[in-house]
């Protein structure tokens, strides 16, 4: 009987590649093997023809590696619509699991997915990368230790331009898929979606939660072929009502990496773009009366929670850090902006270029627009830009269900 602990990995394409290659280029450990794969096109991974020479067993669908497998540890890292019932199959089969981010498209499902875990008593660990890393752990530490004081209000900006092919995946910028399942795939709830999550995830009343948001407020906007937005500037106001604010879009050429200020009684604490235009990737604190302190870089290691997982379960200790439940608070927050801007406005074509050589898809003045909102801690209005439409709002406090206007 095989002692090592054994993981099926669902989804070895895009970030699920990355599992896959953490995974096989740790020879120097042993305490863990690859007990299946499943994947409906598993010959778009870099490793697959290294997966097949290993002998190592390919299914289209999880239901069919259950059939004839185990797995102690299940890492799904598929579309977002499958996330929900992927979830339930594996707890239900005895399997910890370790899903990508967003944890699932709406908030109902969200609330599944943790009675779910409660009654298989396994570990059900959400993929937001940060959450794991040791600088936001530490800083959460300081801040639930009262050391920065009460928070006033955050804010995070991200401009990252992406290509026609970002958005050729045939889920990419979807309400639903073509079968009906909710995906609610966009710039805030993929590829941005790690820095929103970050600042509830560190305002959480526990190392373990997030800060529940109770309203939500702001705009939405498309200039790339989408059903979707690739563009949101976003406040949002906590239980404890502390104001967070986020700008991230796709629709521009300008790069500017995840960039964020977080102010406290104490002091403020700082990430990404300086007024100098170099970029500090390391997060670090100022305090009210001069003292530094340095949390390191959030990117050291992404796949740490990975790492963590497999080290849990070969304990028998649980991971706590970021499950389902603190992973709602961001859904709510996706789920509230979609009631509330159920039509999603398109930039105007005169504004809207593209760049056939790089294949990216721009507004004329953007990203203008979204520093100028960040650098004033405030949502565009009218006057910044003859496109700029009224933020509308969504009541998030008794928030349980998401419909999407059905």
């Amino acid at each position: 009987m095989n002692s090592r602990l054994s993981i099926v990995l669902v989804g070895i394409g895009g970030y699920g590649h990355t599992y896959v290659s953490a995974l096989l280029n740790h020879p120097e450990r042993d305490d863990f093997y690859i007990a299946g794969v499943v994947d409906p096109y598993p010959r778009g991974c870099d490793h697959y023809d290294e997966l097949e020479s290993m002998g190592i067993p390919v299914y289209p669908e999880l239901k069919d590696f259950y059939e004839e497998h185990r797995a102690d540890l299940a890492v799904i890292a598929s579309p977002i619509q499958f996330h929900y019932e992927q979830c339930l199959l594996a707890l239900a089969k005895g399997s910890h699991v370790l899903c990508e981010k967003p944890v699932s498209a709406r908030i109902q499902d969200v609330m599944e997915m943790e009675k779910a875990r409660q009654r298989a008593g396994k570990t059900l660990a959400i993929g937001y990368q940060w959450s794991y890393s040791q600088a936001i752990q530490e800083l959460k530490s300081d801040i639930l230790q009262g050391k920065w004081g009460r928070a006033q209000r955050l804010k995070t900006v991200v401009l990252w331009p992406r290509d026609a092919k970002y958005f050729q995946r045939p889920w990419a910028g979807k309400k639903r898929d073509e079968a009906g399942r909710w995906v609610l795939d966009s710039v805030a709830n993929n590829a941005t979606s790690h820095y929103l999550h970050n600042m509830l995830y560190v305002l959480g009343e526990q190392m373990h939660t997030a800060t529940r948001p109770k309203y939500i407020e702001g705009q939405l906007y498309a200039a790339n072929r989408m059903e979707n937005f690739d563009t949101a500037m976003l406040r949002v106001i906590t239980s404890h009502d502390v104001e967070v604010l986020f700008y991230a879009t796709h629709a521009v050429k300008r790069l500017l990496e995840p960039t964020f200020l977080y102010e406290f009684t104490d002091g403020m604490v700082s990430y990404g773009q300086r007024d100098d235009d170099s970029y500090q990737s390391r997060i670090v604190g100022l305090h009210q009366d001069g003292t530094v302190k340095d949390y390191g870089d959030p990117n050291a290691d992404r796949v740490r929670h990975l790492w963590l997982m497999i080290d849990s379960i070969i304990e028998g200790q649980e991971l706590d850090i970021c499950g389902a439940w603190a992973s709602s608070s961001h859904t709510l927050c996706i789920n509230g902006i979609q009631e509330a801007v159920r039509a999603i406005p398109r930039f105007p074509r005169e504004l809207v270029k593209y760049d056939a050589k790089t294949g990216i898809t721009w507004v004329d003045g953007l990203d203008q627009v979204m520093l100028a909102g960040y650098g004033n801690w405030r949502l565009p209005t009218k006057g910044d830009a003859t496109w700029v439409k009224d933020s509308q709002g969504w009541d998030l406090s008794e928030y349980t269900s998401f419909h999407g206007g059905l």
